[in-house]
């Protein structure tokens, strides 16, 4: 009898016990832990932004701060992160297409306009004949300058030409013989504008910022943001891009709380898509 009694109290303190972990558990709120890694200003400051609101929808978000264009991709294929923020579309293809990244575009966030900067020059079509302009040297950015360089009658693209692809060799009038030098990491570009070489720099809007350049005010010309192919994305990997904490990043990241925030903040310097 007394062996059977204390089988009966070690069940009941068994039932109790793992009645209590049920409730504790079930009094929880679940949350998915989410890692992006982001490229400083902008991208990880909107991303601090949205980190209450992804809270609330049991997100936790952790964010990984880099301060080039390479290590992110390689740290998403490896699986250190789980996307990342700071390139835009032509990026990401150049980048699947040499390095066989298998990643997808998850949705369009901002854009940013870039600048051409000068301390001599007041225009483009101020730069004197043999002027040197200096550029990064990711071919991915090189549509877009020469564009831009062509919108204001300084120099003609081949006919036929894709602008997004386009390259140096696809000059095809160049009155002014003007030099393009795209040589230069992205990050060293505002230095270089600082410290007066070339006659003219161009700068990607996040670096500007980042050095506390003005990218509205300070170019000598920037590129619109009406209808302009380099919205800045997140990149996940192609086996992710439907998992729901990835959906619910990019739906918080397009909402009005955000753009808002961006628009405020950046002045016309970052501006937010919403596809």
């Amino acid at each position: 009898m007394k062996k059977w009694l204390s089988f009966l109290l070690i069940l009941a303190v068994a039932v109790v016990t793992a009645a209590c972990g049920t409730t504790e558990k079930s009094g929880e709120k679940e949350t998915t832990k989410l890692t992006v890694g982001a490229s400083n200003v902008p991208h990880a400051e909107i991303l601090e932004e949205a980190k209450p609101l992804l809270e609330k929808k049991g997100i936790d978000l952790e964010i990984v701060k880099f301060q080039d264009y390479i290590l992110p991709n390689q740290a998403l294929a490896s699986k250190e992160i789980d996307a990342n923020y700071f390139q835009h579309v032509p990026y990401l293809e150049k980048e699947i297409a040499e390095k066989g990244y298998d990643f997808v575009n998850a949705g369009g966030i901002h854009i940013e306009p870039i600048g051409v900067y000068s301390k001599k020059y007041k225009s483009l079509n101020k730069l004197p004949k043999n002027a040197v302009v200096i550029m990064r040297d990711s071919v991915s950015e090189h549509g877009r300058i020469l564009s831009l360089f062509e919108k204001e009658g300084v120099i003609k693209l081949k006919e036929g030409v894709n602008k997004v692809n386009a390259t140096i060799d696809d000059i095809a009038e160049n009155p002014k013989n003007i030099k393009f030098e795209a040589k230069y990491e992205a990050a060293l570009l505002p230095q270089i504008y600082k410290n007066n070489e070339g006659d003219a720099v161009v700068i990607n809007a996040n670096y500007a910022l980042d050095t506390g350049l003005d990218p509205v005010k300070d170019p000598i010309s920037v590129e619109s943001g009406e209808n302009n192919p380099y919205a800045n994305i997140i990149t996940v990997r192609k086996e992710d891009e439907n998992k729901k904490e990835i959906k619910t990043l990019v739906e918080v990241l397009r909402s009005k709380d955000i753009q808002d925030f961006i628009n405020k903040k950046y002045k016309g310097a970052v501006l937010p898509v919403s596809e």
